[in-house]
C-alpha cells in the first residue's frame, strides 16, 4: 500500500491519494466573514500542489461564536458565490475537498465581546493567559437545539457552494469536544453524565447533517483520540464513541488529540504521556481502528515521507498533514517525484507552553500569509516575531469584526 494509492469512501467517493492537507487555522476572512481573494488564492496553490484531500480550516456555524476575528462563517447565503469560488480554486487539481465545520465553544476569545456558550460553566485554564477567555454560561436546552440545526444548515450550504464534503469538528477542545469530555461537560441532564449523553450532540449532528445532504456528499468527523489530561476524554471513550458512529453513515474519521489547554495536536500534553516526535497518534489509531468500520485518518506532526509511508502501511487509510504543507505546498508532488524533502519550522525553545503555542500557530499563519501573496515560505522566521506579527493583524481583525458584526446585524436584523 502506498501514499499514492486512490481510496475510495463508503459513500462511492473516491480520493485520489492518501495524503490530506490538514485543517489549519487560517484567520482569512474578508470582511464579510466569507474567504478572502488571498484564502482561494492558497487553496489553488494547496489543490495544486498535489494533496489528495483538502480540508479547509475552521468554518464556523455562528457569526457570534468565532475561534478567531479573522475566521470564515458560512451561515446563510449572504457571500454564497464567493464560497463557491473557494470551492472551485481548492479542486482545480481533481481533488476532494471538505469543509470542517465547527463552534468553539468556550473557547472563544474573550476580545470579540461575545457571549460565551460550553456545556457547562468551566472556564479555560491557561493560567496568566485565561483572562483572554471569558468564562462561559451553561447552553440551555433551546441553545443546543440551536447549534444542531447550524451545523445541520451550514453543511446543506457547503454542498450547495461546490464542496465535495464536511468534516464536524469534534477534537482540540471545541464545542463538540466540550461535551464528550467529563472535564468540561459536568451536566446532569439528558446531554451530561454518561458518554452516551456526553456523545448525544454529536450523534444528533451527525444524524440531521446525513439526512440533509445528498448520498454522495462525504460526511466526516474529527475527534480526539485522547484529551491528555488527567479525567478527561481517554482513548476508552474515544473507541466507544467510534462504535456510535459507525451505525450513521460517517464516511471517515480524522484522529487528533489536546486542546488549548494541552495542545497535543502540537506534540504537548498534560497527562505525562509521551508523545512520539511524528505521527502523534498513530499507537491510538491501531486501537481505534480495531473497533472502527470506516477509514480513519491520522493527522498530527508528519513531515518526512517514510512516517507518512509507514502510517499507510500500518493499516490507516489517510494521513493528515498540516504544518509541513503550510511550508511546502508543493509536498506531495515533490514526494512523489522521490524529492523527499522534510519541512519543518523553527524550534520553540520557551519554558511557558501557553506562550510557546501561541507562537508556532503564529509562525503557521505567517507561512499562509507569504503562500498567499505568491511569496516564498520562511520556515526559520523567528518565533517572536511571528508573533508579534500575528498580534498586530490580530487587533485589526478584531476590530473589524466588532464594527462588521455590529453593521450586518443592524443591516440583517
Amino acid at each position: 500500500m502506498s501514499i499514492f494509492k486512490h481510496l475510495e469512501l463508503p459513500n462511492g467517493s473516491t480520493i485520489p491519494n492518501r495524503i490530506a492537507k490538514a485543517a489549519m487555522e487560517e484567520n482569512m476572512a474578508n470582511e464579510y466573514f466569507a474567504p478572502s481573494d488571498a484564502m482561494i488564492r492558497l487553496y489553488e496553490t494547496w489543490s495544486q500542489g498535489g494533496s489528495g484531500l483538502l480540508i479547509t480550516g475552521n468554518v464556523m456555524v455562528d457569526s457570534r461564536a468565532m475561534t478567531g476575528p479573522g475566521g470564515v462563517v458560512l451561515e446563510d447565503e449572504r457571500q454564497l458565490a464567493q464560497f463557491k469560488r473557494w470551492a472551485k480554486a481548492g479542486r482545480v487539481n481533481g481533488n476532494e475537498i471538505w469543509m470542517q465545520i465547527n463552534h468553539p465553544g468556550r473557547q472563544m476569545p474573550a476580545e470579540l465581546d461575545q457571549e460565551t456558550w460550553a456545556p457547562s460553566a468551566v472556564p479555560v485554564n491557561l493560567g496568566s493567559l485565561s483572562k483572554h477567555f471569558n468564562p462561559p454560561i451553561e447552553m440551555t436546552e433551546s441553545m443546543i437545539n440551536e447549534v444542531i440545526q447550524r451545523f445541520i444548515r451550514t453543511a446543506e450550504l457547503a454542498e450547495k457552494a461546490g464542496f465535495t464534503g464536511v468534516e464536524v469538528h469534534a477534537a482540540h477542545g471545541y464545542l463538540l469536544s466540550q461535551f464528550l469530555s467529563p472535564l468540561t461537560n459536568q451536566r446532569s441532564d439528558h446531554w451530561g453524565g454518561s458518554l452516551e449523553n456526553r456523545a448525544r450532540l454529536l450523534l444528533s449532528i451527525v444524524t440531521g447533517i446525513r439526512e440533509a445532504v445528498s448520498p454522495r456528499f462525504t460526511l466526516a468527523v474529527k475527534i480526539n483520540s485522547a484529551d491528555f489530561q488527567r479525567g478527561g476524554f481517554e482513548l476508552k471513550d474515544a473507541k466507544h464513541v467510534i462504535l456510535l458512529l459507525n451505525k450513521l453513515g460517517v464516511d471517515l474519521v480524522e484522529l487528533s488529540g489536546g486542546s488549548y489547554e494541552a495542545p497535543a495536536m502540537q506534540g504537548e500534553s498534560r497527562d505525562e504521556h509521551t508523545l512520539a516526535r511524528e505521527a502523534y497518534f498513530l499507537d491510538f489509531a491501531r486501537e481505534i481502528s480495531k473497533v472502527a468500520e470506516m477509514p480513519l485518518m491520522v493527522t498530527g506532526g508528519i513531515r518526512r515521507y517514510e512516517v507518512a509511508e509507514s502510517v499507510i502501511k500500518s493499516g490507516i487509510q489517510m494521513i493528515g498533514i498540516a504544518t509541513a504543507l503550510a511550508i511546502e505546498p508543493n509536498l506531495p508532488n515533490k514526494w512523489k517525484n522521490g524529492n523527499l524533502v522534510i519541512p519543518q519550522l523553527r524550534t520553540i525553545k520557551w519554558k511557558n507552553k501557553p506562550l510557546a503555542s501561541l507562537a508556532y500557530m503564529a509562525m503557521v499563519k505567517y507561512q499562509f500569509d507569504r503562500q498567499s501573496k505568491n511569496r516564498s515560505s520562511k520556515p526559520n522566521v523567528a518565533p517572536l516575531k511571528a508573533l508579534i506579527w500575528n498580534r498586530l493583524t490580530n487587533n485589526c481583525q478584531v476590530k473589524r469584526y466588532k464594527k462588521k458584526w455590529l453593521k450586518l446585524s443592524q443591516d440583517y436584523s
